[in-house]
C-alpha cells in the first residue's frame, strides 16, 4: 500500500497518544498510493466512475482498489461482482474484517449542486453495531466522499494533528470524510462525527433492520451535505480526492452481507 513498516508502527503510536485510531483507519491507508497520481494530474473533469454492472463476475475491475491497514491482522473485506436481479452488482461481505474499495477521482473540483446516485441492499446487518462508541463503530455498508478541505479552515488542534499525520505518512492526506451509512439505529437523516475522529462524519442514509431484495437507492446532492457535515469549518466545498464503498465489522466482530449498485456523479 505504499507505506513502510516504520510508518505504521509510528502511526500507531501517534494512535495510541492523538486519539487518532480511526483517522489513520479510515483516511491513511486508502490513500496510499493515491499521491504520485494526484501530483501528475491538475484539478480537473472528474472522470466517469467505473460500473459494476459492466463488470465480469468475479474480482472487481479496474478503476476501483482493495484498501487494507498495511499488516492488519484482521480479514480483508470481501468485494466481488455478483449477478443478481438480472445485472451485476458489487458484493461486500465483512467477517470481522475491515476494508474498502476504493476510486481515485483525482482532485475533482465540484459543481454547485453534484448528485452522488447508488443503490444498495442489506441481506445481513450488524446487531452490535453503534455508531456513537468506539467499540461499536462498524459499519456492514457505506459510501464515502474524501475531500482536500484546506487546512487554515480546521481548528488549530485538527490541523495540528492532520500535519502530524501527513508528516509521518508521507501522504497528502484528505481533511474531509463524508460517509453514507446504513444504520440499525439511529434514523434517516442522523448526522454525526466519527467516534474516533472528526475528520470523518455520517449520514444515516438508510435506517433499521436489514431489506433483503429490496433495492434502496439514494440521490444526494454531495455539496449540500458537505456543507451540513463540514459547514461549520468551510463555507465552500473543497475539491473531491475520492469516493468509496466499504463495510466493517472489526470492532463488533460481527458478520454482515450487503450489495451495492452503480455509483455515479453528476451535475
Amino acid at each position: 500500500m505504499g507505506l513502510s513498516q516504520q510508518t505504521f508502527v509510528a502511526a500507531r503510536g501517534m494512535q495510541a497518544n492523538c486519539g487518532l485510531v480511526r483517522l489513520f483507519a479510515c483516511v491513511v491507508f486508502l490513500l496510499a498510493g493515491m499521491a504520485t497520481a494526484q501530483s501528475a494530474s491538475q484539478p480537473g473533469p472528474q472522470a466517469a466512475v467505473p460500473a459494476f454492472s459492466a463488470m465480469a463476475p468475479g474480482p472487481v475491475g479496474p478503476g476501483w482498489r482493495v484498501a487494507g491497514l498495511p499488516r492488519q491482522t484482521e480479514p480483508i473485506t470481501e468485494f466481488a461482482i455478483v449477478a443478481m436481479d438480472g445485472r451485476r452488482v458489487l458484493r461486500l461481505q465483512a467477517d470481522a474484517s475491515y476494508g474498502n474499495l476504493v476510486f481515485d477521482t483525482r482532485h475533482t473540483r465540484l459543481g454547485p449542486n453534484p448528485v452522488l446516485r447508488w443503490s444498495w441492499q442489506l441481506e445481513r446487518g450488524l446487531p452490535a453495531s453503534d455508531l456513537t462508541s468506539k467499540q461499536g463503530d462498524d459499519a456492514p455498508v457505506k459510501v464515502c466522499a474524501l475531500f482536500d478541505m484546506p487546512l487554515d479552515r480546521l481548528s488549530l488542534t485538527e490541523a495540528t494533528r492532520l500535519r502530524l499525520a501527513r508528516a509521518i505518512s508521507g501522504e497528502s492526506l484528505p481533511s474531509a470524510t463524508l460517509c453514507y451509512i446504513w444504520d440499525r439505529r439511529l434514523p434517516e437523516g442522523a448526522a454525526l462525527a466519527n467516534a474516533f475522529s472528526p475528520r470523518v462524519r455520517y449520514l444515516v442514509a438508510s435506517s433499521g433492520e436489514p431489506r433483503v431484495g429490496q433495492w434502496i437507492t439514494h440521490r444526494r446532492n454531495l455539496a449540500a451535505d458537505f456543507l451540513r457535515a463540514f459547514g461549520h469549518e468551510a463555507s465552500t466545498v473543497p475539491p473531491l480526492v475520492a469516493l468509496l464503498v466499504g463495510a466493517d465489522s472489526d470492532n463488533t466482530r460481527g458478520h454482515s452481507l450487503a450489495y451495492v449498485g452503480d455509483l455515479t456523479l453528476a451535475p
